[in-house]
Protein backbone atom coordinates (compact mmCIF):
# COMPACT_ATOMS: atom_id res chain seq x y z
CA UNK A 1 0.00 0.00 0.00
CA UNK A 2 1.42 3.42 -0.63
CA UNK A 3 2.01 5.55 2.14
CA UNK A 4 -0.47 8.18 3.90
CA UNK A 5 1.91 11.11 2.48
CA UNK A 6 1.94 9.39 -1.17
CA UNK A 7 -1.85 9.25 -1.42
CA UNK A 8 -2.61 12.36 0.27
CA UNK A 9 0.09 14.32 -2.39
CA UNK A 10 -1.58 11.80 -5.09
CA UNK A 11 -5.26 13.34 -3.60
CA UNK A 12 -3.73 16.92 -4.31
CA UNK A 13 -3.00 16.09 -7.70
CA UNK A 14 -6.14 14.37 -9.00
CA UNK A 15 -8.44 17.07 -7.14
CA UNK A 16 -5.96 20.09 -9.46
CA UNK A 17 -6.22 17.87 -12.58
CA UNK A 18 -10.26 16.94 -12.27
CA UNK A 19 -11.41 20.30 -11.59
CA UNK A 20 -9.83 21.30 -14.98
CA UNK A 21 -12.93 20.55 -17.16
CA UNK A 22 -11.85 17.56 -19.58
CA UNK A 23 -13.86 15.14 -21.71
CA UNK A 24 -15.24 13.51 -18.76
CA UNK A 25 -16.56 16.95 -17.52
CA UNK A 26 -18.10 17.88 -20.98
CA UNK A 27 -19.83 14.97 -21.02
CA UNK A 28 -21.25 14.97 -17.85
CA UNK A 29 -22.79 18.37 -18.66
CA UNK A 30 -23.76 17.81 -22.12
CA UNK A 31 -25.67 14.26 -20.91
CA UNK A 32 -26.54 16.41 -17.84
CA UNK A 33 -28.06 19.07 -20.18
CA UNK A 34 -29.87 16.75 -22.66
CA UNK A 35 -31.02 14.27 -20.44
CA UNK A 36 -31.45 16.04 -16.78
CA UNK A 37 -29.62 15.23 -13.62
CA UNK A 38 -30.54 11.72 -13.15
CA UNK A 39 -29.05 10.94 -16.13
CA UNK A 40 -26.11 12.93 -15.89
CA UNK A 41 -25.85 11.84 -12.36
CA UNK A 42 -25.74 8.01 -13.76
CA UNK A 43 -23.46 9.00 -16.75
CA UNK A 44 -20.99 10.07 -13.75
CA UNK A 45 -21.02 6.30 -12.50
CA UNK A 46 -21.10 4.80 -15.80
CA UNK A 47 -18.01 7.20 -16.61
CA UNK A 48 -16.09 6.08 -13.15
CA UNK A 49 -17.06 2.39 -13.86
CA UNK A 50 -15.36 2.44 -17.19
CA UNK A 51 -12.36 3.92 -15.60
CA UNK A 52 -11.40 1.08 -13.54
CA UNK A 53 -10.63 -1.50 -16.02
CA UNK A 54 -8.23 1.23 -17.41
CA UNK A 55 -6.74 1.64 -14.07
CA UNK A 56 -5.99 -2.45 -13.92
CA UNK A 57 -4.65 -2.39 -17.31
CA UNK A 58 -2.14 0.35 -16.19
CA UNK A 59 -0.94 -1.53 -12.73
CA UNK A 60 -0.49 -4.25 -15.04
CA UNK A 61 1.30 -3.12 -17.53
CA UNK A 62 -1.06 -3.06 -20.37
CA UNK A 63 -1.49 0.49 -20.01
CA UNK A 64 2.21 1.87 -21.04
CA UNK A 65 1.61 -0.68 -23.89
CA UNK A 66 -1.37 1.18 -25.13
CA UNK A 67 -0.05 4.64 -25.03
CA UNK A 68 3.38 3.77 -26.70
CA UNK A 69 1.89 1.98 -29.41
CA UNK A 70 0.08 4.86 -32.35
CA UNK A 71 -2.13 2.07 -33.91
CA UNK A 72 -3.52 1.12 -30.50
CA UNK A 73 -3.77 4.37 -29.08
CA UNK A 74 -5.69 5.55 -32.29
CA UNK A 75 -7.93 2.90 -32.34
CA UNK A 76 -9.28 3.72 -28.96
CA UNK A 77 -9.92 7.50 -29.52
CA UNK A 78 -11.16 7.07 -32.54
CA UNK A 79 -13.92 4.62 -31.07
CA UNK A 80 -14.73 7.05 -28.38
CA UNK A 81 -14.64 9.99 -30.65
CA UNK A 82 -17.22 7.92 -32.85
CA UNK A 83 -19.79 6.91 -30.12
CA UNK A 84 -19.48 10.51 -28.73
CA UNK A 85 -20.50 12.02 -32.11
CA UNK A 86 -23.10 8.88 -32.16
CA UNK A 87 -24.55 10.26 -29.09
CA UNK A 88 -24.53 14.03 -29.62
CA UNK A 89 -26.34 13.37 -33.22
CA UNK A 90 -29.19 10.98 -31.46
CA UNK A 91 -29.61 13.99 -28.84
CA UNK A 92 -29.85 16.46 -31.43
CA UNK A 93 -31.80 13.89 -33.66
CA UNK A 94 -34.66 13.55 -30.54
CA UNK A 95 -34.29 16.84 -29.03
CA UNK A 96 -38.26 17.57 -28.95
CA UNK A 97 -38.93 13.67 -27.31
CA UNK A 98 -37.41 14.86 -24.19
CA UNK A 99 -38.67 17.89 -24.57
CA UNK A 100 -42.30 16.31 -24.93
CA UNK A 101 -40.81 13.72 -21.67
CA UNK A 102 -40.33 16.81 -19.43
CA UNK A 103 -44.12 18.09 -20.22
CA UNK A 104 -45.95 15.09 -20.45
CA UNK A 105 -44.76 12.63 -17.40
CA UNK A 106 -43.34 9.77 -19.28
CA UNK A 107 -40.42 8.32 -17.51
CA UNK A 108 -36.28 9.25 -19.11
CA UNK A 109 -34.30 6.86 -20.52
CA UNK A 110 -33.61 3.86 -18.02
CA UNK A 111 -30.81 3.55 -15.72
CA UNK A 112 -29.17 1.15 -17.92
CA UNK A 113 -28.56 3.10 -20.71
CA UNK A 114 -27.23 5.94 -19.11
CA UNK A 115 -24.17 3.58 -17.43
CA UNK A 116 -23.63 2.09 -20.39
CA UNK A 117 -23.23 4.98 -22.35
CA UNK A 118 -21.06 6.67 -19.40
CA UNK A 119 -19.07 3.24 -19.09
CA UNK A 120 -17.96 3.19 -23.05
CA UNK A 121 -17.02 7.07 -22.74
CA UNK A 122 -14.80 6.31 -19.92
CA UNK A 123 -13.45 3.15 -20.91
CA UNK A 124 -12.39 4.59 -24.56
CA UNK A 125 -11.25 7.82 -22.98
CA UNK A 126 -7.61 8.01 -23.63
CA UNK A 127 -6.71 10.54 -21.62
CA UNK A 128 -6.84 9.18 -18.75
CA UNK A 129 -4.97 6.22 -20.31
CA UNK A 130 -2.12 9.21 -20.36
CA UNK A 131 -2.80 10.46 -17.44
CA UNK A 132 -2.56 7.11 -15.44
CA UNK A 133 0.27 5.98 -17.06
CA UNK A 134 2.29 9.62 -16.50
CA UNK A 135 1.24 9.51 -13.04
CA UNK A 136 0.93 6.68 -10.79
CA UNK A 137 4.02 5.39 -10.94
CA UNK A 138 5.34 8.93 -9.89
CA UNK A 139 3.39 7.58 -6.36
CA UNK A 140 4.61 4.19 -6.02
CA UNK A 141 7.07 3.45 -3.93
CA UNK A 142 9.33 -0.01 -4.37
CA UNK A 143 10.08 -0.47 -0.88
CA UNK A 144 6.29 -0.24 0.44
CA UNK A 145 4.90 -3.16 -1.02
CA UNK A 146 3.61 -4.88 -4.63
CA UNK A 147 3.67 -1.91 -7.07
CA UNK A 148 0.73 -2.83 -8.79
CA UNK A 149 -1.47 -3.07 -5.99
CA UNK A 150 -0.47 0.19 -5.33
CA UNK A 151 -1.26 1.59 -8.37
CA UNK A 152 -4.62 0.11 -7.88
CA UNK A 153 -5.22 1.92 -4.42
CA UNK A 154 -4.47 4.82 -6.33
CA UNK A 155 -6.29 4.57 -9.36
CA UNK A 156 -9.56 3.98 -7.41
CA UNK A 157 -8.28 7.41 -5.14
CA UNK A 158 -8.23 9.01 -8.60
CA UNK A 159 -11.76 7.45 -9.50
CA UNK A 160 -13.61 8.31 -6.32
CA UNK A 161 -12.28 11.68 -6.40
CA UNK A 162 -13.73 12.51 -10.03
CA UNK A 163 -17.01 10.80 -9.06
CA UNK A 164 -17.56 13.60 -6.38
CA UNK A 165 -16.11 16.23 -8.65
CA UNK A 166 -18.12 15.09 -12.03
CA UNK A 167 -21.25 14.40 -9.69
CA UNK A 168 -20.93 18.74 -8.90
CA UNK A 169 -21.10 19.15 -12.50
CA UNK A 170 -23.65 17.01 -13.28
CA UNK A 171 -25.81 18.55 -10.55
CA UNK A 172 -25.01 22.35 -11.78
CA UNK A 173 -25.80 21.10 -15.11
CA UNK A 174 -29.16 19.25 -14.54
CA UNK A 175 -30.26 22.39 -12.15
CA UNK A 176 -29.86 25.15 -14.86
CA UNK A 177 -31.77 22.47 -17.52
CA UNK A 178 -34.58 21.89 -14.98
CA UNK A 179 -34.90 26.36 -15.59
CA UNK A 180 -35.97 25.87 -18.92
CA UNK A 181 -38.18 22.91 -18.09
CA UNK A 182 -41.40 24.77 -18.46
CA UNK A 183 -40.79 25.57 -21.90
CA UNK A 184 -40.56 23.08 -24.53
CA UNK A 185 -39.08 24.54 -27.18
CA UNK A 186 -36.52 26.02 -24.56
CA UNK A 187 -35.54 22.29 -23.61
CA UNK A 188 -35.67 21.53 -27.14
CA UNK A 189 -32.85 23.62 -28.19
CA UNK A 190 -30.71 22.83 -24.44
CA UNK A 191 -30.98 19.40 -25.58
CA UNK A 192 -29.49 20.09 -28.79
CA UNK A 193 -26.85 22.27 -26.94
CA UNK A 194 -25.93 19.38 -24.76
CA UNK A 195 -25.90 17.02 -28.02
CA UNK A 196 -23.31 19.62 -29.87
CA UNK A 197 -21.05 19.85 -27.06
CA UNK A 198 -20.59 16.19 -27.30
CA UNK A 199 -20.27 16.15 -30.70
CA UNK A 200 -17.67 18.91 -29.99
CA UNK A 201 -16.30 16.97 -27.52
CA UNK A 202 -15.74 14.10 -30.28
CA UNK A 203 -13.40 15.87 -32.46
CA UNK A 204 -11.28 17.14 -29.40
CA UNK A 205 -10.91 13.69 -28.24
CA UNK A 206 -10.05 12.46 -32.18
CA UNK A 207 -6.92 15.33 -31.86
CA UNK A 208 -5.80 13.58 -28.83
CA UNK A 209 -1.81 13.12 -28.60
CA UNK A 210 -0.68 10.20 -27.39
CA UNK A 211 2.17 12.46 -25.66
CA UNK A 212 0.98 13.01 -21.66
CA UNK A 213 1.09 16.82 -21.08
Amino acid sequence: MPSWEALAAFAVTSVIIIAIPGPSVLFVIGRSLSSGRRAGLLSVVGNELGALPLVAAVALGVGTVVAQSILLFTAIKLAGAAYLVYLGVQAIRHRRDHAMVATSGQPPASSWQSLRQGFIVGVTNPKTIVFFVAALPQFVDIHAGAVATQMMILGLTFTLIAWACDSVWALAAGTARAWFATSGERLSALRAAGGTMMIGLAGALALTSNKAA
